[in-house]
């Protein structure tokens, strides 16, 4: 009730929004505006919150756009208590001593990978800025194979962060053929680290060769292994094609970097797990401060680790292991359901994993195609981006495609709302 008593009065709401609308109006005429607005529309808009949430139609599993994965129901909960006030963050419960945050993932973290260690940073990224910082530096070379300089989304590239840590870089092989031997001619005395970068968001084919993990090991460098994607699951035959981290720390490699919010299924986090000296040197290095993690992000990922402990929990309860093992027939009901609501047509196309996994697998089955009339797709795509809920299709040969395999059950019938609503 107190909480209830708090909110602002209507008066003192719109008067606050109407004074921040006028004033906008007034200078947008004495700059010489001439166009009708309609202000309580605009007022309206600027109540709403800028991040909302939003039914992902697009058959697009890890939608960077659109935040990557959905959180798990456990994961959900664990963020809203951390968020209702203080916790133990930083606090030994027992001793009463300050402890490093990464101590509440980092059991569960080495009982999923085999790893001796583990340190959890913001984001992918920042977790391979910090291992090659820490391992090479400044002044150290940092030998990677050119097949491997890639760029992720964002401008994100290899030779950037390798020049960030203040390392030099030394090209191996070729763009699409490295050996043992390319690595072998460029070790010496200033080596700090091999890095190998896995090419998440694309694939060479053809006339290729690259040299595995387990023999990168055992030339007696350290080497930061980028797995991405982060599977832990090994039994889930639609992830084949990408790296395991429990092979790459089983090889021996010093820090195995990878995400929390693509194929692991959990919050933005930048995971690193491997040597007990090689992540001890990336926790004690100034860079970890800058990139570490929040409480909200860290409880959300240790409730999903938590589920990683059983696979076939997993596969239930993680929204985007659920997207890539649903059953054939599942997705036929759902879609049926979807399309006798807004007179759609159920036909056959095909998603993407996204999120820079598994580019080349296409993710067949059944979606909604909905005509979209004289206004063309475009305009209702648009309308179905202003609505609430927000709904995101894609569009094909001028139809807005719904896609069920990124609608839960329970969002079907909302989906359906705002379409109708979209059509007027």
């Amino acid at each position: 009730m107190d909480r209830l008593r708090a909110l602002p009065s209507v008066d003192r709401l719109a008067t606050a929004v109407a004074r921040a609308e006028l004033a906008e109006r007034r200078a947008e005429l004495l700059a010489g505006a001439r166009d009708d607005v309609d202000l309580v529309a605009r007022a309206r808009e600027r109540l709403r919150p800028s991040l909302r949430r939003v039914l992902n139609a697009t058959g697009v599993i890890v939608h960077t756009n659109l935040g990557r994965a959905p959180l798990a129901e456990a994961a959900q909960a664990a963020v809203a208590r951390a968020a209702r006030g203080y916790s133990n963050l930083e606090l030994d419960l027992a001793g009463g001593e300050r402890v490093a945050r990464h101590e509440h993932v980092e059991v569960l973290l080495r009982e999923l990978t085999g790893a001796e260690a583990a340190a959890v940073v913001n984001n992918c990224a920042a977790a391979v800025l910090l291992a090659v910082s820490a391992l090479a530096g400044p002044g150290r070379d940092v030998v990677v194979s050119r097949g491997q300089l890639i760029e992720i989304g964002g401008g994100f590239r290899m030779p950037e962060v390798v020049a960030q840590a203040g390392a030099r870089l030394v090209e191996v092989g070729t763009t699409n053929r490295t050996r043992i031997g390319d690595y072998e001619a460029a070790l010496g005395a200033d080596t700090g680290a091999i890095l190998r970068a896995h090419p998440s968001n694309f694939r060479t084919v053809g006339f290729v060769e690259e040299v595995e993990i387990e023999a990168l090991c055992a030339l007696g460098v350290p080497v930061i292994d980028d797995v991405g994607s982060g599977v832990l699951t090994d039994d889930l035959a639609v992830l084949a094609d990408e790296p395991p981290v429990r092979r790459s720390v089983g090889a021996g490699a010093a820090v195995v970097a990878f995400s929390g919010d693509k194929l692991l299924g959990g919050p933005q986090a930048g995971i690193l797990v491997g040597a007990e000296e090689a992540i001890a040197a990336c926790r004690r290095h100034p860079l970890a401060r800058a990139v570490r993690i929040d409480k909200l992000s860290l409880a959300a990922l240790e409730a999903t680790l938590a589920l990683h402990r059983d696979p076939e929990l997993a596969r239930r309860e993680l929204p985007v292991l659920a997207m890539l093992a649903v059953e054939d027939a599942e997705l036929r009901e759902r879609a049926e359901r979807l399309a006798a609501a807004t007179g759609g047509a159920v036909v056959d196309a095909h998603g993407r994993v996204g999120g820079g996994a598994l580019p080349l697998l296409e993710l067949r089955g059944p979606v909604v195609a909905l005509d979209a009339g004289p206004a063309g797709a475009g305009a209702l795509a648009a309308a179905l981006r202003g609505g609430d809920p927000v709904v995101v299709g894609r569009i094909e040969r001028d139809r807005v495609v719904l896609d069920p395999r990124t609608l839960a059950r329970d969002e079907l019938d909302a989906a359906a709302a705002a379409v109708i609503a979209a059509r007027g």
